[in-house]
């Protein structure tokens, strides 16, 4: 629907589009995934247009949903996201992103870069709607818990390996993206504004908790201590961006196949 929605969207030259499907290898899109990234520079793309086009054309434009079902391989546990015009709509007027934009580009990433190849044992996804400022300040002992059960899944966590959680600060708030490696005993944090994870103590303290007491469970020894490394990476200018900045950040890592994220991205 999305090949036949954009034929009628002229290119910048006035011709029309026929866009092909071609499969590509994993972790060489780099180059290519970054065109279909949504801007933020005011204009849109032809595959967002194109998207906005079949969204008008269907029942979703007067309140319809379509449920993405995402199997155990994403987040460690079977998950629905339900998709609905709102959800459309941060897309195509440039909005804060929401959980289910994020969790659905996460099973994107997940089936288009990752599935069946090496990169599902390097790379894993912990779920938004899990772990956030809201629950960690009514149960922090439960957060903790389901970030454990998260690393119990994977077979083997003693080679390097990365978990990504994207960290909303709470009712509609501030995202960010902490990146854990347990086998070193490493926590990435990547913020699209200025600061550091101390602006959310809890949150480090329940993360700091949960990798000790899965290494515990794992017999693992703790030969030093969780080091926690605030990466200098790319700021967003405007107060909306930062759930877009989440995204990339994670794409371009998985397509680099990095475990070792340096201090300055």
């Amino acid at each position: 629907m999305l090949k036949k929605a954009g034929k009628d969207i002229p290119t910048k030259s006035g011709t029309k589009t026929n866009p092909k499907c071609k499969k590509e290898i994993p972790g060489r899109m780099l180059k290519k995934a970054s065109k279909e990234i949504p801007t933020t520079s005011g204009t849109k793309s032809q595959i967002m247009m194109r998207l906005e086009k079949m969204v008008e054309e269907s029942d979703i434009i007067h309140g319809a949903i379509r449920s993405v079902d995402m199997d155990e391989g994403v987040f460690g546990i079977a998950h629905s996201e339900i998709i609905a015009k709102e959800d459309m709509q941060q897309l195509f007027e440039h909005e804060e992103l929401g959980i289910a934009v994020i969790h659905t580009y996460i099973w994107y990433m997940y089936d288009t870069l990752m599935r069946g190849t090496e990169l599902c044992n390097r790379f894993n996804f912990i779920a938004a709607s899990r772990i956030n400022t809201m629950f960690i300040t009514k149960n922090p002992t439960s957060v903790m818990n389901e970030l454990v059960n998260r690393f119990m899944v994977a077979g083997d966590n003693t080679t390097p390996s990365l978990y990504f959680l994207p960290f909303n600060s709470g009712n509609g708030g501030h995202w960010l993206l902490v990146a854990m490696d347990l086998s070193r005993l490493m926590v990435y944090y990547l913020d699209s504004l200025p600061g550091d994870w101390s602006k959310y103590s809890s949150m480090k303290k329940t993360v700091d908790a949960a990798i000790l007491k899965f290494r515990s469970k794992k017999n693992y020894r703790n030969r030093k201590d969780i080091t926690w490394v605030r990466v200098q990476c790319p700021q967003q200018n405007n107060s909306i961006d930062c759930g877009f900045f989440v995204l990339r950040f994670m794409r371009d890592i998985i397509a680099l196949n990095r475990i070792d994220i340096p201090k300055m991205v």
